[in-house]
């Protein structure tokens, strides 16, 4: 097993990596959290269906809150139904929330964790790479609103990370590949050799980027400055994801709009004269190490992105973007609107 720790301002926790770490659950308990006596597990019906739950032990009475798939099952009417749940098993202030599940469940049961009784101890499972790698890491959690992504929400850290490579066996390609997304992201930002990254063992990869997040949460914890630059991709990412929200044809997957939004970063950075376009292609190259494609999807509005990027929570009421420069990455507010359609235009948005 490998272990990685988070030291943030909030307090210290272990992230463990391998086969077979979820079966520590019932340790981290006792030694984290010895008062505690019920456990709510907060997961989908993939996950139960899987059979990861079968021998799952968590050392306390556990009930099972299964919730939807999908994006729609992030939203305060989840949030809601959860609290209400955990009221009726009677989980109390001593008692603990875990998150089993893809990077929808991490949040959601992160976030019904911070409110569940003004705050209740937390344990994330993620059984996907993505939220190996990066969702279930750092105590960001969050819902939601028709307005954009991750609008409502809060940070409060896990007493523990229990990232079990046995339970991404089943993930189908599709998966891997959003996983992949913010493993390029990581890649792009620590200027690391991605063909060794993308080919690492699986654990060792895995650890490898919560051990760059790590970074980040220990000297920022509340987003207030460098933390903010791993949304690096996710402006452009998130206005995707909400622009297709609702849709019967909607099919992008987080990790696949993140690399879109690498793409898209890189050329807006390259018309600002921020970089040229010898770093756009190696953008370029790092997604094609990692099997991904920087292009917009079909019959996108330049339109409809601005407007939904100009709502996402960093934007501070202007268009705002992580973005490549001289002196590395940073925040770059106030980018002029005609520079953003430009870029997306070029990238084969419609108006």
């Amino acid at each position: 097993m490998r272990h990685v720790s988070v030291d943030a301002a909030s307090g210290r926790y272990e992230v463990v990596v391998g086969e077979g770490a979820r079966h520590g659950l019932a340790a981290l308990l006792a030694a984290r959290l010895p008062t505690c006596r019920a456990a709510a597990i907060v997961t989908q019906q993939r996950v139960v269906d899987e059979g990861w739950l079968e021998e799952l032990d968590p050392g306390v009475d556990a009930s099972l809150h299964v919730i939807e798939e999908g994006e729609s099952a992030k939203s305060l009417a989840t949030v809601e139904r959860l609290c209400a749940e955990l009221v009726t098993e009677g989980v109390s202030r001593r008692d603990v929330v875990v998150g089993f599940g893809g990077g929808v469940v991490t949040d959601v049961a992160g976030l019904v964790a911070s409110v569940h009784l003004r705050g209740v101890a937390l344990v994330q499972l993620p059984s996907t790479l993505l939220g190996q790698v990066d969702a279930a890491i750092g105590g960001k959690n969050g819902v939601n609103l028709r307005e954009g992504k991750n609008l409502v929400g809060t940070i409060h850290q896990p007493i523990g990370v229990l990232c079990d490579t046995a339970v991404l066996a089943t993930l189908p390609a599709r998966e891997w590949a959003c996983g992949n997304g913010e493993i390029a992201k990581y890649a792009l930002l620590t200027g690391g050799d991605p063909v060794a990254l993308a080919t690492a063992p699986l654990d060792e990869r895995i650890a490898r980027c919560v051990e760059i997040k790590a970074d980040y949460v220990g000297s920022d914890e509340r987003e207030s400055g460098r933390r903010a630059l791993l949304n690096y991709g996710h402006t452009l990412a998130h206005a995707l994801e909400t622009a297709q929200a609702g849709r019967r044809d909607a099919d992008l997957r987080h990790g696949e709009a993140v690399a879109i939004g690498l793409a898209f970063a890189a050329r807006l950075a390259a018309r600002l004269a921020r970089i040229d376009e010898a770093r756009v292609r190696q953008h370029d190259a790092v997604l094609d190490v990692f099997g991904l494609r920087g292009e917009l999807p079909a019959q996108s509005s330049a339109s409809t992105i601005i407007e939904l990027m100009r709502s996402d929570k960093k934007a501070h009421h202007s268009l705002a973007f992580v973005l490549d420069g001289p002196s590395g990455f940073e925040l770059v507010e106030d980018v002029a609107e005609r520079e953003v359609l430009a870029t997306l235009r070029a990238m084969g948005a419609g108006s």
